[in-house]
């Protein structure tokens, strides 16, 4: 049973009645646990999003209710399935959502992931083209390299003895020990499992297209991985799934792993068994939000990134000189004479409110800026709503706007009536363009 939904909607309880164990499976827990279950989150570090934690949940329970929130992507187990679009999709085609993954990773319009047959294969299609930017983003620090366990027969002993497979082997005596020996190699478990998954890929139709970006770092892992084997691929995965990478300097190699094993898993999707108990990926609509604005206005603004402290801003100054209160803009305009600040949210208009405010005013007072946006994208054609702060106070009876502070919530149109993808991006560019003259003039 398959159940569509969208982000940032709410729905009767009833709905899910179709999908009631994977509901029940997911319903009021956070991210984080289910993180540890087995689900894949994007991006693969919570605290990169500032839209996104460790706390918040994909479906939460208000009375006869459940609300979606910025989450979006593939749940399921057993037979039953769960696909959260966005809430810009048509009922069958999720165009944003397709544009936006490629636009801000860069993925290959390859897989049609809105087809409703074989919806099985949802978590393959999507974990299938995530492999190329995990795969480089992880080979940026080298190919993975480890200790690994060989086995000698000869007379040039380097190594621990192995008594047992001597007698067996060198009876009678004829001048070679067997042994083994640990030694530092390219060609382990990990990086066999990324040729199996390469492999694997390469075997679909769309497999060359979508390796196409990543074809220096393919070369790399297939001359790395001499002891290849076609039906060493079980072995492989067992031996991966036991000893997860863990070192934090190669976490980006942990998640190139995840990813592996999810791939190469897919025809054996068993939600319920073993350990991990429900299967997914999800993407933060937040976060692509946020990157994709910043392709559109990156030239104009400065993008501080909460990930790494890339940056990082403060708000106060101690007595003693140190620096307190650090915070991330989502956007600082380079023009310091006429500052602005601008915010993403990926949420209605009608949402954005109360904390959004005072985050934003914050980041205004800190800046000097007398002009902030609320950057959203849009269902419909709409004006930009200009919010002028108040002075004065009603004890006083002297409320009374002022012209110099300006907040302005701006929505870029998403075009929610075209089928065709094609002329989905079409409308797209024109929106683009007058959403950025919006922010820019």
């Amino acid at each position: 049973m398959v159940l569509r939904i969208k982000d940032n909607t709410t729905y009767a309880k009833d709905t899910f009645t179709t999908v009631q164990s994977v509901t029940k499976k997911i319903a009021d827990q956070t991210l984080g646990q289910l993180e540890r279950e087995g689900i894949f989150v994007f991006p693969e570090t919570m605290a990169s999003a500032a839209d996104i934690t460790n706390e918040q949940m994909v479906l939460r329970s208000k009375n006869n209710c459940y609300c979606t929130c910025n989450v979006m992507g593939f749940l399921g187990y057993g037979q039953e399935h769960l696909i959260i679009e966005s809430r810009f999709s048509t009922g069958r085609q999720d165009n944003f959502f397709q544009y936006l993954l490629e636009k801000v990773l860069a993925l290959p319009n390859v897989v049609n992931l809105n087809t409703n047959a074989s919806q099985e294969y949802h978590l393959f299609d999507w974990s299938a083209l995530l492999l190329p930017y995990f795969l480089k983003k992880a080979m940026r620090k080298g190919v993975f390299k480890t200790y690994v366990r060989h086995q000698y027969n000869d007379n040039h002993v380097k190594g621990v003895i192995d008594v047992a497979r001597h007698v067996r082997t060198n009876t009678p005596f004829i001048g070679k020990v067997a042994y083994n020996q640990r030694e530092f190699a390219y060609d382990n478990q990990l990086t066999e499992l990324i040729r199996h998954t390469i492999e694997f890929i390469k075997a679909k139709p769309y497999g060359q297209r979508l390796l196409q970006s990543v074809k220096i770092e393919v070369v790399a892992i297939t001359t790395a991985t001499n002891n290849y084997e076609f039906y060493a691929r079980s072995k492989v995965i067992a031996a991966n799934k036991k000893n997860p990478v863990r070192h934090a300097y190669y976490h980006e190699y942990g998640t190139l792993q995840k990813l592996c094993l999810m791939i190469l898993q897919h025809d054996k999707y068993q939600i319920g068994l073993g350990v991990h108990q429900v299967q997914g990926i999800l993407f933060d609509g937040a976060w692509l939000w946020e990157e994709y604005v910043n392709l559109l206005i990156g030239d104009s603004f400065h993008h501080p990134r909460n990930k790494g402290g890339e940056g990082a801003q403060e708000l106060f100054n101690k007595d003693d000189g140190g620096q307190i209160g650090l915070i991330y803009p989502d956007f600082i305009s380079q023009n310091s004479t006429l500052r602005v600040i601008a915010d993403t949210k990926y949420k209605p208009q009608n949402n954005i409110g109360n904390k959004d405010y005072l985050q934003v005013l914050a980041y205004m007072f800190r800046f000097d800026a007398k002009k902030g946006f609320y950057l959203y994208p849009e269902s419909s054609e709409t004006n930009d709503l200009k919010l002028f702060l108040n002075s004065g106070s009603t004890y006083d009876d002297n409320v009374v706007a002022r012209s110099d502070i300006l907040l302005i919530k701006c929505g870029l149109k998403i075009p929610c009536d075209i089928e065709d993808y094609g002329e989905f991006k079409m409308a797209m560019t024109q929106n683009e363009a007058i959403f950025k003259q919006r922010i820019l003039n």
